[in-house]
């Protein structure tokens, strides 16, 4: 039924719940697992004391986080005899990273967390799940 499953990642607790729901769901229909893990852009301000880092160690920084959880998910694939690959995207907004990534991957189906590390800001602003849902034409399982 399903070719590819995308499963994009932040590195936090329930998503690593979702990854076992990818892997069970990837294996039952022999796909591959897609994983994706979104960067933050660099914060410009206009005043450029204020800023935390220089661009290149934030960038630099961001590579690292990203890169370790899409690892991460990787290696849980490769044990689970999952096939699969991973990729770091840059974008303002991860759910249309998300969106994006599973229309130029190919993708049948995304498999992620109901919520992620954005805490009392998505009960504000709207979660990424809850984006991916409205503007998703694919089917999104959400793993609470």
């Amino acid at each position: 039924m399903y070719k590819r499953v995308l499963f994009p990642t932040d590195g936090s607790d329930i998503t690593r719940k979702a990854l076992q729901h990818a892997l069970s769901l990837a294996r039952l229909n022999s796909a591959e697992l897609v994983v994706v893990s979104v960067k933050e852009p660099f914060p410009y301000s206009a005043i450029s004391e204020m800023q935390p880092a220089p661009p290149q160690e934030f960038y630099d920084a961001q590579e690292r986080v990203a890169l370790a959880r899409v690892n991460e998910a990787l290696a849980a694939a490769e044990a689970a005899g999952v096939p699969a690959r991973g990729q770091t995207v840059e974008a303002l907004h991860a759910w249309e990273a998300i969106l994006d990534q599973a229309q130029q991957q190919g993708c049948d189906v995304v498999v992620m967390a109901s919520h992620g590390r954005r805490g009392v800001s998505a009960l504000l602003l709207g979660s990424e799940t809850q984006k991916v849902l409205t503007h998703s034409t694919l089917p999104v399982l959400v793993v609470r």
